[in-house]
């Protein structure tokens, strides 16, 4: 799949703002921590990319009723869905100077209601964007950073009405972000996801 750009400006995908607030002291002290380890920027944002996999639980999966989306708020309270997931990896990167972009694909509903819009990213190296899914793993899921092509968590079923978008996001889309300042609950969050972009 051909990834296009929203933004022609390769800037645009370092920008802090309300929701990727890498300007934020607690991102920028998580970032610091990881790049202590990196000997370079390819192995932060496979560390970046792990620490938001693993360390911060998937508020489905560990049954969180908590909704999270701005970025620090993912990071200080340990939990968020996928798009919320995606938002703090975002940051990390961003807050190192790697371009970041978000990214979402159309798939079944796991609660058996339709579809739904799901979260991930994209990072610029070497001159190509890579898509990422930090979402977590669990059974029947494994995925992992990887340039030389995709690990994700989920590939699209067109038979069943799923999509890959192929555009490279700078900012949350509206609809998404709408949804997740509106919900009072995960709960209810799940079951009022935008299930198209």
């Amino acid at each position: 799949m051909q990834l296009i750009q929203q933004s022609p400006d390769l800037s645009a995908y370092l920008v802090a703002d309300e929701v990727i607030d890498h300007h934020h002291p607690l991102v920028r002290e998580t970032a610091a921590r990881l790049a202590d380890n990196a000997t370079d920027s390819y192995v932060y944002a496979q560390s970046a990319y792990e620490f938001v996999r693993d360390a911060i639980p998937h508020s489905a999966d560990s049954g969180d009723p908590r909704v999270t989306w701005r970025a620090s708020d993912v990071l200080a309270k340990g939990t968020g869905i996928c798009h919320a997931k995606a938002h703090a990896l975002t940051a990390l990167l961003r807050a190192e100077d790697i371009p970041t972009a978000l990214c979402y694909q159309r798939l079944t509903h796991d609660a058996g209601t339709g579809h739904c819009l799901h979260g991930l990213v994209a990072v610029r190296f070497q001159g190509a964007w890579h898509r990422q899914d930090c979402r977590g793993n669990k059974p029947g899921v494994d995925a992992q950073f990887s340039l030389s092509g995709e690990r994700l968590a989920w590939v699209p079923d067109p038979e069943s009405n799923e999509v890959d978008y192929p555009v490279l996001f700078a900012v949350p889309h509206a609809a998404v972000l709408r949804t997740l300042k509106e919900a009072p609950d995960r709960p209810y969050l799940w079951e009022n996801l935008p299930d198209t972009l």
